[in-house]
């Protein structure tokens, strides 16, 4: 099959390394504008745009889609399937529709829970245990196109957004693979979405990061899990902002104390009573600073037991 490819980020450039890895030929990449990027702010190139560049793939970043004869002006590349990896923009009618096959799209969840954005940290903060894989033929409704391969992926106890994004990036790439055969050999079949069951993953914002003492624990442990590596949970602290990156619930074992009071502080963890149950802190990070273990964390900061944590400054 000849692919003409979009999409932007590291999860989209796996499924572009296997396609290229593959007996699937790539005609050109689709992909964002390079951007300001990191403390510098510095222009940088997309994950996938630099894969293709390697590859010496031709790349285009149209700053939109929506142009008038932007689809046909892709026509030239002949293509014989539009592959969508998170993009990053919706795309038209006349765009999914440009080649013969349509538009397939890689989606990181079991669909129809969680369309949208961000699948992956909503399904963390929802506490699912089970995540996954959709290969769907798209239309132009929000990840509603019928779907034609599902996998299924546990959600491990301690999985981060990070490591469950890592792996449905794999997972993705085989299933994109899988799916492009099937739709060669003439086999490529599909399903309509249940109307039970949908949920809308939007885009996570700074403002979420902020932790909420007043929740539960468990609650406040999959909020951390969540935004680890982006934005990264926060709480204010002496006036000024801690990040935390990693924790763990705990039993409270009888103690009481106030919503994000410190109860207890060792060169192991941090403690923080929570609305119910108690958060163990294990990893955290000052504004400006690297992370740090509680042990290394205590060598510059004095923070003691009855200190309390809150609102960000």
């Amino acid at each position: 099959m000849r692919v003409l490819f979009a999409g932007t980020p590291e999860f989209a450039e796996h499924s572009l390394r296997a396609l290229i890895a593959s007996r699937h030929s790539v005609a050109a990449v689709l992909t964002q504008p390079d951007r300001p990027a990191g403390r510098g702010q510095r222009l940088t190139q997309s994950p996938v745009k630099q894969r293709a560049l390697i590859q010496s793939i031709p790349v285009l970043q149209p700053l939109s889609l929506r142009d008038a004869g932007m689809a046909e002006s892709l026509k030239v590349w002949e293509a014989d399937v539009l592959v969508v990896v998170a993009y990053g923009q919706i795309l038209p009618l006349s765009i999914l529709t440009l080649a013969p096959f349509g538009a397939l799209n890689v989606h990181a969840s079991l669909l129809p829970r969680w369309r949208g954005a961000a699948p992956i940290q909503r399904a963390l903060l929802a506490g699912d245990e089970e995540s996954g894989i959709c290969l769907m033929q798209m239309e132009e409704g929000l990840d509603t196109g019928p779907v034609g391969l599902e996998r299924r992926c546990p959600i491990q106890a301690r999985d981060t957004t990070q490591s469950l994004h890592d792996r449905l990036a794999h997972l993705g790439a085989e299933t994109l693979i899988d799916g492009l055969d099937l739709l060669e050999q003439g086999r490529w079949c599909v399903r309509p979405q249940t109307q039970m069951g949908v949920t809308y993953a939007q885009k996570i914002l700074k403002t979420e990061a902020e932790i909420d003492w007043s929740r539960s624990a468990r609650e406040i442990e999959r909020q951390i899990r969540a935004f680890n590596p982006f934005p990264i949970a926060r709480t204010g602290w002496r006036g000024e902002i801690l990040r935390f990156w990693e924790s763990e619930e705990v039993q409270a074992e009888g103690r009481s104390g106030h919503p994000g009071e410190i109860d207890w502080v060792d060169e192991e963890c941090i403690r923080v009573h929570c609305g119910s149950g108690v958060l163990r802190v294990t990893k955290l990070q000052r504004s400006g600073g690297v992370v740090m273990t509680v042990k290394e964390f205590l060598r510059g900061s004095r923070l003691v037991v009855g200190d309390r944590l809150g609102e960000v400054c």
